[in-house]
């Protein structure tokens, strides 16, 4: 594990105090790269959870409230040299540009969710974290919306909505949107997205049509059994999200091999399956989902 030292961390919170034009010179002056490169594909570790209270990882309900450890595990993830980037809200990102971990990495900026679990006000999903001019401002290279639909809450109209004036005003900054839908109900008092082909394919038209326009719009959708019948449906660049681990690491990495073979799939977005892996060593899993999407020797279809 990459260790960030008592000294190093202590600088960060008394720059964080002290200079806090510090974070933004940070973020401007670090090295860019193209958001594809040569191969047409994107590996970006995911670490947007803490924004959204979603702490827990297996039977640990706070494994990600420790923010420097966190940190140390994103380090080890961007280490790799076939990691494109990192997803997070402001802070993480933050924190990430004043190590010095962005340099030559793809930013993701998450604009994050209003409906914490588990609240009263669950599926009132507005968009609490950074906009699509902050965004263009800090140098991000893209940013990230996360989309519930429950056609029995009401409140799901009002997230459509503003979904549908933050991908105008990314496509207006030149700023490319991953748009992430989910068909979700409740049960048993409790927020559940509907992990079947069908509710995918539906969520995955009705994120697409979002907006004034999709020239700038990217899908990142969950792995399910019928991926070929998800992906006829758009034609928007798309990337898999991990989720979270399941009882089997290897099958998982082998659901992950066969969804991405399919055309139009671009990549992946992994958060805890890779930072918190059930073996405990973030540095092999992180290199063994980087050679499923950067193989030494690409397939010849068309991606």
């Amino acid at each position: 594990m990459t260790r960030i030292e008592s000294a190093e961390l202590a600088r960060l919170r008394t720059v964080r105090a002290t200079d806090p034009g510090a974070v933004e010179r940070a973020h401007l002056s670090r090295k860019r790269r193209p958001v594809i490169g040569a191969d047409g594909r994107l590996f970006i570790v995911a670490a947007d959870h803490p924004a959204r209270g979603a702490l827990q990882v297996g039977a640990d309900p706070f494994a990600m409230a420790n923010r420097r450890e966190l940190l140390e595990r994103l380090a080890v993830a961007l280490s790799h040299p076939r990691v494109d980037g990192v997803l997070g809200t402001a802070d993480i990102l933050d924190d990430l540009a004043l190590l010095g971990l962005l340099e030559g990495k793809v930013v993701v900026a998450s604009m994050n969710r209003g409906g914490l679990r588990g609240s009263t006000f669950e599926m009132d999903d507005r968009y609490t974290a950074i906009d699509a001019h902050s965004a263009k401002q800090m140098g991000a290279d893209m940013t990230k919306a996360l989309i519930r639909v429950d056609l029995d809450d009401p409140a799901t109209v009002s997230t459509l909505e503003a979904t549908g004036h933050v991908v105008t005003e990314c496509a207006a900054a030149d700023l490319p949107i991953v748009l992430e839908p989910f068909i979700s109900r409740r049960v048993d008092g409790r927020v559940v997205n509907d992990l079947s082909t069908d509710a995918v394919v539906h969520s995955v038209t009705i994120a697409a049509g979002l907006g004034a326009t999709s020239s700038h719009s990217w899908l990142k959708i969950p792995v399910v059994d019928d991926m070929e019948r998800v992906m006829a449906a758009t034609t928007l660049p798309t990337l898999l999200l991990g989720g979270d681990a399941g009882p089997d690491p290897e099958e998982t990495f082998e659901r992950w091999e066969r969804a991405l073979r399919v055309p139009g799939v671009r990549g992946l977005t992994v958060g805890r399956t890779l930072l918190y892996p059930s073996g405990g060593d973030v540095a092999a899993a992180i290199d063994q989902a980087a050679r499923l999407v950067h193989p030494d020797e690409l397939p010849k279809e068309d991606r």
